[in-house]
């Protein structure tokens, strides 16, 4: 297993695409310490960056300070949780503490994703 730096925790008004793909490399990475097999790469994330980054700045001011208070708390815990498996795994096996944190990764990106959807493009799958 090499070892990765922690994600550093996003700053407010950062490039909401560019979090959301951050979350979902530190997600891969502890499905990896749990053992779950590699997702398989998915055409529609090419392109989900532009998608996010659009719906962004179409939502109300509020739901962004939701989204980058949401998106920022999320890669403080999971860089906080990444960095405490890539300890543990050198004296112990954190499969089972990497599944939960992959699931808890699972839960914030489905909600930051709702958070914008109703600004999203119906055009756009």
């Amino acid at each position: 297993m090499s070892h990765q730096a922690p994600l550093s925790p996003a700053a407010s008004g950062a490039d909401p695409g560019r979090q959301i793909a951050q979350l979902r490399e530190a997600l891969r990475l502890v499905e990896r310490i749990a053992g779950r097999p590699p997702a398989p790469p998915e055409d529609s994330l090419l392109d989900e960056a532009a998608r996010i980054g659009d719906a962004y700045d179409r939502a109300l001011p509020i739901v962004q300070r939701r989204f980058d208070a949401l998106a920022g708390e999320t890669a403080a815990w999971a860089a906080a949780g990444v960095e405490a498996l890539l300890a543990a795994a050198e004296t112990a096996e954190p499969r089972a503490a990497a599944a939960r944190l992959a699931a808890q990764l699972e839960r914030a990106l489905s909600e930051l994703m709702s958070l914008l959807r109703p600004w999203t493009d119906p055009a756009i799958p």
